[in-house]
Protein backbone atom coordinates (compact mmCIF):
# COMPACT_ATOMS: atom_id res chain seq x y z
CA UNK A 1 0.00 0.00 0.00
CA UNK A 2 1.36 3.29 -1.09
CA UNK A 3 2.06 5.88 1.32
CA UNK A 4 -0.84 7.98 -0.55
CA UNK A 5 -3.06 5.67 -0.22
CA UNK A 6 -2.95 5.13 3.56
CA UNK A 7 -2.96 8.72 4.52
CA UNK A 8 -6.14 9.25 2.17
CA UNK A 9 -7.65 6.01 4.02
CA UNK A 10 -6.93 7.31 7.80
CA UNK A 11 -8.51 10.55 6.46
CA UNK A 12 -12.06 8.74 5.24
CA UNK A 13 -11.84 6.68 8.63
CA UNK A 14 -11.64 10.09 10.47
CA UNK A 15 -14.10 12.05 8.07
CA UNK A 16 -16.61 9.24 8.41
CA UNK A 17 -16.61 9.31 12.39
CA UNK A 18 -16.52 13.41 12.35
CA UNK A 19 -19.44 13.53 10.08
CA UNK A 20 -21.04 11.08 11.49
CA UNK A 21 -21.15 13.13 14.81
CA UNK A 22 -23.83 15.26 13.34
CA UNK A 23 -26.39 12.32 12.46
CA UNK A 24 -27.56 12.19 15.99
CA UNK A 25 -28.38 16.00 16.09
CA UNK A 26 -30.31 15.45 13.00
CA UNK A 27 -32.18 12.33 13.89
CA UNK A 28 -33.29 14.09 17.43
CA UNK A 29 -34.28 17.18 15.94
CA UNK A 30 -36.34 15.01 13.38
CA UNK A 31 -37.61 12.68 15.95
CA UNK A 32 -39.10 15.80 18.40
CA UNK A 33 -40.21 18.21 15.99
CA UNK A 34 -38.23 20.50 18.17
CA UNK A 35 -35.21 22.70 17.95
CA UNK A 36 -34.61 23.69 21.61
CA UNK A 37 -31.40 23.54 22.98
CA UNK A 38 -29.75 23.80 19.61
CA UNK A 39 -27.78 26.43 18.66
CA UNK A 40 -28.49 28.06 15.13
CA UNK A 41 -25.33 30.82 14.86
CA UNK A 42 -23.45 27.67 15.94
CA UNK A 43 -24.42 24.98 12.57
CA UNK A 44 -23.74 28.16 10.56
CA UNK A 45 -20.56 28.84 11.37
CA UNK A 46 -20.13 25.30 10.84
CA UNK A 47 -21.47 25.06 7.12
CA UNK A 48 -19.30 28.04 6.61
CA UNK A 49 -16.28 26.73 7.79
CA UNK A 50 -17.16 23.20 5.79
CA UNK A 51 -17.41 24.96 3.15
CA UNK A 52 -14.19 26.50 2.99
CA UNK A 53 -12.72 22.84 4.22
CA UNK A 54 -14.58 21.69 1.09
CA UNK A 55 -12.48 23.81 -1.02
CA UNK A 56 -9.32 23.37 0.87
CA UNK A 57 -10.26 19.76 -0.16
CA UNK A 58 -11.15 20.44 -4.15
CA UNK A 59 -7.56 22.38 -4.22
CA UNK A 60 -5.61 19.62 -2.53
CA UNK A 61 -7.16 17.16 -4.61
CA UNK A 62 -8.38 14.88 -1.65
CA UNK A 63 -11.11 12.41 -1.92
CA UNK A 64 -11.04 11.97 2.22
CA UNK A 65 -11.66 16.42 2.40
CA UNK A 66 -13.76 16.41 -0.40
CA UNK A 67 -16.03 13.54 0.78
CA UNK A 68 -15.86 14.46 4.40
CA UNK A 69 -16.96 18.40 3.96
CA UNK A 70 -19.85 17.69 0.78
CA UNK A 71 -21.61 15.13 3.53
CA UNK A 72 -21.10 17.09 6.66
CA UNK A 73 -22.18 20.30 4.41
CA UNK A 74 -25.48 18.54 4.09
CA UNK A 75 -26.12 17.38 7.14
CA UNK A 76 -25.29 21.23 8.26
CA UNK A 77 -28.26 21.92 6.01
CA UNK A 78 -30.27 19.87 7.22
CA UNK A 79 -29.68 20.74 10.90
CA UNK A 80 -30.30 24.33 9.98
CA UNK A 81 -33.29 23.80 8.34
CA UNK A 82 -34.82 21.83 10.52
CA UNK A 83 -34.11 24.19 13.45
CA UNK A 84 -35.29 27.54 11.35
CA UNK A 85 -38.30 25.16 10.65
CA UNK A 86 -39.13 24.09 14.11
CA UNK A 87 -38.51 27.23 15.51
CA UNK A 88 -42.00 28.29 14.24
CA UNK A 89 -43.31 25.38 16.11
CA UNK A 90 -41.01 25.96 19.62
Amino acid sequence: MSNDILVEAVGLVGATFTTLAFVPQVVKIWKNRSSNGVSLSMYVCMLVGIIIWLAYGILINSIAVITANILSGILQVVIIFLTLKNRKND
